[in-house]
């Protein structure tokens, strides 16, 4: 399947092809690679991590001649959890390409109802999307919509929304009840999104790990019912 969307028709929405894989993975590597700021906010906001460092920054000057040395030690703590972060961070985007994008042919291969879309423009890979049934291979009445990305200097272009049409479609095709997904909280643009084409949120649930609990990370699932003749 491949049809032309986006402004003017520039856009190519095709099925995902083995030579894609590569630009698939590069993508979603370099757009989860954007939230690393944000998550490092994110943890220094915690109130465990303020007390500490403001505990750490007291002591220091009370015993400390001058502000010189409480400043430095506090601006290498700062640096240190920026670059600890850092790398958990990319771990994880990590472990997530070793998942389902490790093998994308057989994690989203259509004989188990599942499929991975790319929308392409001046040749290159600038968007996807994934569908898997819930439960993993095999058919199930709930779709998951996954891995959906654009390319940064390909937003606001239609190619997001035509993915998550294309999904919603195929999910009809395959007389699916539902499609549903989740977001971190990261995905403050996603959120919206995602109401705006008629997904339903449910209540945000903690990152059941011990990262998310110390860093309350946050996952929001929502879910779109399709009706009988969708």
């Amino acid at each position: 399947m491949a049809r032309e969307v986006g402004e003017a028709r520039r856009f190519l929405l095709r099925d995902f092809q083995p030579r894609d894989a590569d630009a698939v993975r590069e993508l979603f590597t370099t757009d989860m690679s954007e939230y690393g700021l944000a998550l490092c906010t994110n943890v220094l906001q915690q109130p465990w991590v303020m007390l500490t460092l403001t505990g750490t920054f007291m002591l220091l000057v009370s015993g400390a001649p001058s502000l010189l040395l409480p400043a430095f030690v506090l601006a290498l703590l700062l640096a240190a959890g920026h670059l600890v972060l850092g790398q958990v961070w990319a771990l994880y985007i990590r472990r997530c390409v070793s998942q389902d994008l490790k093998d994308i042919g057989d994690a989203y291969a259509p004989q188990c109802g599942a499929r991975l879309w790319v929308a392409e423009a001046g040749g290159q890979v600038v968007g996807m999307a994934g569908a898997q049934p819930e439960e993993g291979h095999g058919r199930s009445g709930v779709l998951v919509l996954k891995r959906l990305f654009v390319r940064r200097d390909h937003r606001g272009r239609g190619i997001g929304r035509a993915l998550v049409r294309t999904v919603l479609a195929f999910a009809c095709e395959q007389g699916c009840r539902a499609v549903v997904l989740a977001t971190h909280w990261l995905e403050c643009e996603a959120r919206s999104f995602y109401l705006g084409l008629g997904f339903q949120p449910e209540l945000p649930q903690q990152l059941p790990t011990f990262y998310g609990r110390l860093a309350d990370f946050m996952f929001t699932h929502y879910r779109y019912d399709l009706a009988p003749g969708d």
